[in-house]
């Protein structure tokens, strides 16, 4: 699931993926509610439902003959986690270089 320390953000590469992840971001859904929102069939919705499921962002629960999908908060919290540390590890290093771009002018 996290190659390279990567929690899921791989399986987001993907546009239809992405669009499905938007899409249950919003409310939790059926297959066939997803496909009729998208432009691909109820089998590719599947497939991408798999992915997205077996990479831990994605879970269903059975509702009467359908199952529904919706987001994992697991998966969208190590997502978030993984996004964080990224963004916290660029400020670092843009203020470290912005300090030390100060003080190479300071010498000057």
């Amino acid at each position: 699931m996290d190659a390279y320390g990567d929690p899921g953000l791989g399986l987001l590469g993907d546009p239809t993926r992405r669009a499905i992840f938007e899409l249950l971001a919003r409310q939790p859904c059926s297959v066939g509610e997803l496909a009729t929102r998208l432009p691909i069939s109820r089998p590719a919705v599947s497939q991408h439902l798999r992915v997205l499921k077996d990479g831990g962002l994605v879970v269903s629960r059975a509702e009467g003959t359908r199952r529904v999908h919706q987001l994992n908060p697991d998966g969208v919290t190590a997502l978030r986690a993984y996004l964080d540390r990224v963004w916290e590890d660029a400020l670092t290093a843009f203020q470290k270089a912005a300090d030390n771009a100060g003080s190479e002018q300071e010498k000057q």
